[in-house]
């Protein structure tokens, strides 16, 4: 496979509010499998989306409706014979990831059929999961000879430690319902409806002001490595600094003069 098998595109919609990314990565004709043109490809296409000062969210698909991401490429990886080959190799899925994680911005992704091993992980460098209710998810990993491993990592952080450990252990997918009752989706909804239901999320990040949400994701990234004390004083040191920014002013005059009937 050349970085010709597949494609990158980003859809830019320019709102009054600012702006939305639509990002989709399209290597269906083998269920948008992973390989390292396409991780280096997406790599640069977050990271540079990082750098739009007026962008608001960012949703992310995969193409073709049959998978978000169908795993890591396994003829890429049936080739590797070296540890070094696998390390490299490892850490360029890493690197997507942590790309998702450290968009300024929050990350809407839409799932639609499979999304397994190593499309799983970038799921959960997401900041929301949408699915469709024929959706599938699995971490297939230990059937052919490797652990789950990066960001596989966030998955007891979703949805707790034996949960993860069925996924990870038995290698069976799950279905939509379940991945939502689980916590590892954050909606289930009809599958023509995602777009609908995908917006609705858009349209609710972008009625919060630029620089509040932004520091909310900010906030919430430095939460997951603080103690509760440290991350209590985090949040105090993130609200003074909202005030010295000065967006909550407009809004929240508003809301007075509203209440007041002016």
């Amino acid at each position: 496979m050349t970085a010709a098998a597949h494609k990158v595109d980003i859809v830019w919609d320019r709102r009054p509010a600012g702006v939305v990314a639509y990002v989709t990565f399209d290597n269906s004709r083998r269920l948008n499998v992973l390989n390292p043109p396409a991780l280096l490809d997406l790599t640069e296409a977050f990271q540079s989306l990082s750098r739009e000062d007026n962008l608001r969210a960012v949703v992310f698909a995969g193409a073709g409706g049959k998978a978000f991401i169908g795993g890591a490429d396994i003829n890429h990886m049936a080739a590797m014979r070296e540890a070094e080959q696998g390390r490299a190799f490892i850490t360029l899925i890493h690197k997507l990831c942590q790309s998702i994680r450290d968009c300024p911005v929050p990350v809407i992704c839409r799932l639609e059929g499979f999304t397994l091993g190593a499309g799983l992980e970038v799921a959960a460098a997401c900041d929301i999961r949408i699915a469709a209710d024929d959706a599938h998810f699995g971490m297939p990993e230990v059937k052919v000879g490797v652990p789950s491993v990066v960001e596989a990592a966030l998955l007891p952080r979703l949805i707790g430690w034996g949960r993860t450990s069925w996924l990870l252990l038995t290698a069976e997918n799950i279905d939509a319902r379940r991945a939502e009752a689980w916590g590892l989706v954050e909606q289930a909804v009809p599958a023509s409806k995602i777009a609908e239901a995908v917006e609705r999320c858009v349209h609710a990040i972008v009625e919060g002001t630029p620089l509040a949400v932004r520091a909310q994701k900010r906030l919430m990234r430095r939460w997951e490595r603080l103690s509760l004390d440290e991350a209590v004083q985090a949040g105090i040191d993130a609200f003074a600094q909202s005030v010295s920014d000065g967006e909550h002013i407009a809004p929240m005059t508003a809301f007075v003069n509203r209440k007041r009937g002016k």
